[in-house]
């Protein structure tokens, strides 16, 4: 039997996963956080075998939770909820420590097999995000889109850009120095090949970037 938590910031979202979850009879509990410090205090006081992870976290990403999460609970089975279906995503999951990636609008079956298959001490990644994986593992798959080649970070500053955040709010939440956001964003506006904001939005919206 499996004890679950779900990580993730959008409410709604998360009262959508308990009502799919809640009828598996392999899940014997489910607990949810909106937030990493809410998580942990989840982790904490209870035991749990599965976390479900969103990968887009309040003034971080999940694919940076993973490893210390791992570190304090190693026993723990990690799940990556993710809107992004290209492979390098689930790529860093897996190798940050993850057990499984799934795309937020899998089918629920799916999703529930996937939590049956990591439980049981197996890694899963949905089927979509697989066979992308292999054709870029073959050769076969196209050059990699301008926003693949953004690090974790640069993609969590263009989320929080296109969110319409000021870069010293995004300095504020990340604790970092504003002057390190300046240069992240300029870094992400040359590997895009773009000019400002304003074309980094429109790029966002038109490639469904943002929720």
């Amino acid at each position: 039997m499996t004890r679950l938590l779900i990580i993730d910031d959008h409410a709604m979202f998360r009262a959508g996963l308990r009502k799919v979850l809640q009828d598996a009879p392999e899940i014997t509990a489910i607990a949810e956080a909106g937030d990493w410090h809410g998580g942990m205090a989840c982790l904490e006081a209870q035991p749990t075998d599965v976390l479900l992870l969103d990968i887009n976290m309040p003034g971080c990403s999940g694919l940076d939770l993973i490893g210390p999460i791992l570190e304090r609970f190693p026993s723990l089975r990690i799940i990556m909820l993710s809107m992004y279906s290209e492979p390098q995503y689930a790529v860093r999951a897996l190798r940050n420590g993850a057990h499984g990636y799934v795309a937020k609008d899998m089918e629920a079956v799916d999703l529930i097999a996937a939590i049956r298959i990591v439980s049981r001490g197996r890694q899963f990644v949905a089927p979509s995000i697989t066979r992308a994986l292999m054709d870029t593992a073959q050769g076969l798959a196209p050059d990699p889109r301008p926003h693949e080649r953004l690090s974790s970070r640069e993609s969590e500053i263009l989320r929080m850009i296109v969110g319409g955040e000021s870069l010293t709010a995004i300095a504020e939440r990340l604790a970092i120095n504003v002057k390190t956001v300046s240069t992240y964003r300029r870094r992400m506006l040359e590997k895009m090949a773009l000019g400002s904001n304003a074309q980094l939005v429109q790029y966002a919206v038109h490639h469904r970037l943002v929720d």
